[in-house]
């Protein structure tokens, strides 16, 4: 355990330095010094000034609802994400109607396609325990349900696409507002992620704190929205058949009631290193690598939203990848000590999302005490 602990420790001491910032570039890298600085040792970074240097019509333009709803009210209708408390693709709390067993399960949304219009109007009313909309969809949804704005940006990162030598797989449009949460997760893609208004708040570990995630399987579940004689209703069912999807159970932000209880079951992450904080402002884009987990909030702009693009260019499957899939596969010690706290992990190779196989990670629980008492030591 304590050459895990030391791997967190070097990590983040080379990657990231001894002030342990997400370093801000006052201006676009060249392609050689994207590629040689930050991809090859997959160390995030933000660049500032992008409004001036890219140029784009859309960091003046999208923060007027007016504008977006003129261009695309003869669209096509766009995806939005409904759930009751902005926190879709994330573990919730769920009682079996039978059997009255309370687990947890995987939640996905609930997905209607509705015009623009509607849409942004549910971000707007969006309210915490009734109904928070979000207006994304994860398959590049801004060529195929926001083509007529294409012209208000590039279709591509010049200096990235030319570094990594490859157009981006996917490019994503995010309009929510601060009550819509992404729980922690990874992708596997280079990720340009692009603010253009409001603000991003960035919770990131590095790949080699995978342990900390306490990734495990859970049955996968979705919601079902309804609204009947003005009655809003929702509904989460498990999926039939059987479904599990491997996912992180840390919540970062855990209430006062439930922070104690959160905190013993998951001590490798609230006992360990911090995870870094960052926040992208409008106008500014993160370089999320590979693999990195994240969790992200945001805060909306004076209009009451928090637009956003993404850019996800496919990774390379290299050393770095198959030392990844070594690191997640480690059994601190022999499953046969009842004191072990038992971690499932997932398997990390691409459309793994849906398994139904179980594979383990043993850690041992005074490795874990251990841990606690060195951290206590060091904070004091």
């Amino acid at each position: 355990m304590q050459e895990v602990k030391k791997l967190w420790d070097e990590v983040r001491e080379l990657s990231l330095g001894s002030n342990s910032t997400i370093e801000r570039l006052e201006s676009p890298p060249t392609p050689l010094q994207f590629l040689r600085d930050y991809v090859s040792q997959n160390k995030p970074c933000i660049i500032k000034n992008v409004s001036l240097h890219h140029q784009w019509p859309a960091f003046s333009l999208w923060p007027h609802p007016s504008y977006l709803s003129k261009t695309l009210n003869s669209s096509p209708p766009v995806s939005v994400h409904l759930s009751p408390n902005g926190c879709a693709d994330s573990l919730v709390t769920l009682t079996h109607p039978r059997s009255g067993e309370i687990s947890q399960c995987f939640a996905s949304a609930h997905v209607e396609r509705l015009p623009f219009d509607e849409a942004l109007q549910l971000v707007s009313n969006s309210k915490n325990g009734d109904v928070v909309a979000y207006l994304q969809q994860q398959n590049g949804c801004f060529r195929d349900e926001y083509s007529v704005l294409s012209s208000d940006c590039d279709e591509h990162i010049a200096w990235a696409t030319e570094a990594l030598g490859c157009y981006p797989e996917a490019v994503n449009l995010w309009i929510g507002n601060q009550l819509s949460e992404t729980s922690f997760h990874k992708d596997h893609y280079e990720n340009l992620y692009t603010v253009v208004s409001g603000q991003k708040h960035f919770l990131l570990l590095p790949p080699t704190d995978v342990h900390r995630m306490y990734i495990r399987q859970y049955p996968a579940a979705h919601y079902s929205y309804s609204r009947v004689n003005d009655v809003e209703r929702f509904t989460l069912e498990l999926e039939e058949p059987v479904r599990y999807v491997p996912w992180c159970s840390v919540n970062p932000y855990p209430s006062p009631e439930t922070r104690e209880s959160e905190m013993a079951k998951f001590p490798l992450y609230f006992n360990g290193p911090k995870p870094f904080e960052c926040t992208v402002n409008a106008g500014e884009i993160l370089y999320l690598p590979s693999m990195w987990f994240h969790h992200v909030r945001q805060s909306p702009d004076d209009n009451g939203y928090t637009i956003a693009l993404n850019y996800w260019y496919d990774m390379q499957f290299d050393i770095k990848y198959a030392y990844f899939n070594f690191l997640q596969s480690l059994h601190f010690k022999a499953p046969c000590d009842p004191t072990l706290l038992e971690i499932d992990y997932e398997d990390s190779r691409p459309n793994a999302s849906i398994c139904n196989s179980r594979e383990k990670l043993f850690v041992d629980a005074s490795s874990l005490n251990e841990l606690e008492t060195t951290k206590d030591s060091e904070d004091a």
